[in-house]
């Protein structure tokens, strides 16, 4: 199958996939987006919202969809790194014998990562970046796709551990949710309070996604693509010759080079997903709000303006 082939059949799976997401979940078209977005791109995804709106329900769903494994871990302040990655047991023969944790899925959820201590955190995070968990000397690699997406909730900060900087610039997105529309929520409780279950049928093969992220990787991108996406990322820093007053007002520090190769790497998977066979700059835009901003650091004058992260990014476009 050639490559333009090949688009043209990843859009209309996506179609069928967001069609087959949508007999469980109602609305929240911009999230699920965004979410297939990062899976087909290769990339992890934070969803930050308050509790209740089906954010383990939405993943779960997605990857019923995708037809991939997925596993829940309910993060805690007692949880320890040996429960997310498997330990070594003394089998009947006296036989140490490696039991694997809940991190070999295809999909993993961690459900509120902030709740857990930062020991905890670096050991999923080490499986996110290296595909692999090294435990007791023994290298072990985790099955492809890996997609890890992380929920936090924004509203209740006490007895948590936020996420360090480093770490946060492990994920490709962070997600905003919002809560639903009046009509949105009239339909999700009118599905919800009823006595009938919806069936998702799995569309993907693990094979088949992992042929569309090598795709996407494949697509060409304009030299000018490139340099306007380096360029917006340079204009987050505060200290760059391209940082305008505005910046230099309201951020303490920008963006680091990760964020420049997501955004390519976004923008390839977000025109791939339109059709298109190679991005331009309204692409890099499109998917610029989700990419950026967990990676820039206000200031206390921005907290004190109500300036918002999202109003920084929309002026360096």
């Amino acid at each position: 199958m050639s490559d333009v082939t090949a688009i043209q059949d990843l859009v209309q799976k996506q179609a069928a996939l967001k069609k087959e997401i949508a007999k469980i979940i109602v609305g929240q078209e911009e999230v699920v987006n965004q979410i297939v977005l990062s899976i087909f791109a290769g990339g992890h995804a934070l969803l930050v919202g308050v509790p209740g709106l089906a954010k383990t329900l939405m993943v779960n769903t997605i990857s019923q969809a995708l037809g991939l494994d997925f596993k829940r871990i309910q993060f805690t302040p007692d949880l320890m790194p040996s429960d997310i990655l498997g330990s070594e047991i003394l089998d009947e023969n006296r036989q140490f014998k490696f039991i694997k944790g809940p991190v070999f899925s295809n999909i993993i959820l961690a459900d509120e990562i902030n709740r857990t201590p930062p020991k905890t955190q670096a050991a999923l995070l080490e499986a996110m970046q290296e595909k692999a968990v090294t435990i007791a000397g023994h290298h072990h690699k985790l099955s492809l796709p890996y997609f890890v997406l992380a929920t936090q909730n924004p509203i209740e900060q006490e007895g948590t551990y936020p996420l360090p900087e480093a770490q946060l610039d492990r994920f490709m997105f962070a997600i905003k949710l919002d809560y639903p529309t009046f009509e949105e929520e009239v339909q999700v409780v009118k599905s919800t309070t009823a006595d009938t279950t919806q069936t998702i049928n799995p569309l993907f093969a693990a094979s088949e996604i992992l042929e569309f992220q090598h795709l996407i990787r494949r697509i060409p991108v304009a030299d000018n693509v490139i340099e306007y996406a380096v360029k917006l990322v340079s204009k987050t820093r505060p200290d760059n010759v391209y940082a305008d007053d505005y910046v230099k007002n309201y951020l303490d520090w920008g963006a680091g080079p990760r964020a420049s190769q997501n955004l390519i790497l976004a923008a390839k998977t977000h025109s791939a997903l339109n059709g298109k066979y190679s991005p331009d700059i309204e692409d890099v835009q499109a998917v610029a709000t989700g990419i950026l901003r967990h990676r820039i650091i206000k200031n206390y004058k921005a907290d004190a303006e109500g300036v918002t992260e999202e109003m920084i990014i929309k002026k360096l476009f």
